[in-house]
């Protein structure tokens, strides 16, 4: 019998056998939702079964990973034919589907000229843009926002601005923060938008000056993932890049999260801030691949080019990857799921609202499309990391998935699939308005944990 195949002792169930499992063999530091961890078995649609063969309404797809549906025939049939093609090549080799799917990005980036680089992640991403704009530039200098996350790697922690996910303050950069992602905390909290954003460039002028030489870029999310759903007015960033622009500074638009329609008016976060033309690099991951590893890099050729050594990606690219990204992509361009998203995710922020109303616990419900975040805060406004982590077990306990962020962790970050359905997002919105209710009762003293 191999080691750990043997039944679970008496008294534990398969699911806290698997746990203890885990934790003799995985890292403590890798986190798990739930006080019962879930083993997720399959899917369909928007919604996944868990080993017992519960079912569970999906509202967080794998961190915003599963953006069309759970086990989409088009995605499904796709990676199976190709896997009983060839499963691998590499990047040293022509892949049909490779150039395929890049030729699509490119002319759906906006970005002229561009040239598109696939990795596996998209913190690789980040890695990949970092490098590109370092070496254009030729500085090690870069600007990220507050309260940003941009992957776990080395580099991609330099430009991380959330302390709760930058475990080493070591960098191979030096990074300069500015204000401007989080609208209603902080210092501008109380100006108007139009204040906010020039505040915000002043800050930024401010930081430039304490620069020495060239700085390589900025580096942004249109949308803070797990900084909790926040986002700056629109424009902000194009009167950031009007700054950035006087000087040569590059822009990066990480596209990691916002990507690919989810936030409903745009293809792209980037696009809420359209008045200075597209970013010269965006990075994408997540949704593309609804569950396949794919990552990548749009760049203007000019600076895509600029590497002056050699480069390749083993498994960046593959071919059963670019063959689900293909038809995932195709599925999502079809079928509108930008409008959908748009549409109800409209009605479900509406809905988020009119429930927050009258629960003094949630401090506000923010976001655009498919990408909500309902930020819970104590009687003195203080973040309540201990609320959201309540109402994520309430919710979970009537069927519904959703996730958490912010710095504090006391955001609920609300993402589901794009194709979600007005019935479903009905469904989500009453399980949710029970758990935030059980959650204020349970606070109160009124219930118990």
């Amino acid at each position: 019998m191999s080691p750990g195949s043997e039944p679970p002792p008496p008294g534990a169930t398969p699911a806290t056998h698997l746990h203890a499992r885990h934790r003799a063999v995985m890292p403590d530091w890798l986190a798990l939702y739930y006080r019962e961890p879930l083993e997720l078995t399959h899917g369909e649609g928007r919604h996944v079964w868990d080993a017992t063969g519960r079912r569970y309404l999906d509202f967080f797809g794998g961190i915003l990973t599963t953006m069309t549906a759970h086990a989409l025939p088009e995605v499904t049939e796709a990676v199976a034919g190709q896997a009983g093609r060839i499963l691998h090549t590499s990047t040293l080799y022509l892949d049909r589907h490779m150039v395929e799917l890049a030729e699509r990005i490119a002319a759906l980036s906006g970005i002229p000229d561009a040239r598109v680089f696939f990795t596996t992640s998209g913190t690789e991403a980040t890695d990949a843009a970092l490098l590109l704009a370092t070496t254009h530039r030729r500085s090690n200098q870069v600007l990220a926002m507050r309260n940003s996350y941009h992957g776990r790697s080395f580099s991609s922690v330099a430009v991380t601005g959330n302390s709760s996910w930058s475990p080493t303050s070591l960098s191979p950069l030096q990074t300069l923060y500015v204000h401007g992602a989080v609208r209603t905390r902080g210092p501008y909290a109380a100006l108007t938008d139009a204040e906010f954003t020039a505040a915000c460039v002043a800050d930024l002028e401010d930081v430039l000056g304490q620069a020495h030489g060239n700085v390589a870029a900025l580096i942004a999310e249109p949308v803070q993932g797990v900084g909790g759903f926040t986002s700056p007015p629109d424009g902000l960033y194009a009167a950031f890049r009007e700054v950035l622009a006087r000087r040569g500074i590059l822009w990066i638009s990480d596209e990691v999260q916002t990507g690919w329609g989810r936030t409903g008016d745009h293809f792209w976060g980037w696009q809420a801030h359209a008045a200075s033309g597209p970013p010269d690099l965006l990075t994408f991951a997540k949704g593309i691949g609804n569950g396949m590893s794919i990552g990548g890099v749009v760049a203007r050729a000019e600076v895509m080019n600029s590497l002056g050594a050699n480069s390749i990606s083993t498994f960046g690219g593959s071919p059963v990857t670019m063959a689900a990204g293909l038809a995932n992509l195709t599925h999502l361009l079809e079928h509108d799921l930008q409008g959908n998203a748009r549409r109800v995710g409209g009605l479900l922020i509406e809905r988020l609202r009119a429930v927050a109303a009258g629960l003094p616990l949630v401090h506000e419900v923010r976001g655009r499309g498919l990408m909500i975040g309902v930020e819970l805060t104590g009687p003195d406004g203080s973040p309540a990391p201990e609320a959201a982590a309540l109402t994520l077990e309430h919710a979970r306990e009537d069927g519904l998935l959703i996730g958490k962020g912010g710095r504090e962790g006391n955001t609920l970050r609300i993402a589901p699939p794009l194709s979600l359905t007005v019935a479903e997002a009905e469904e989500g919105a009453a399980i949710l308005e029970s758990a935030l209710h059980r959650t204020h009762r349970t606070l109160a003293g009124e219930e118990r944990a």
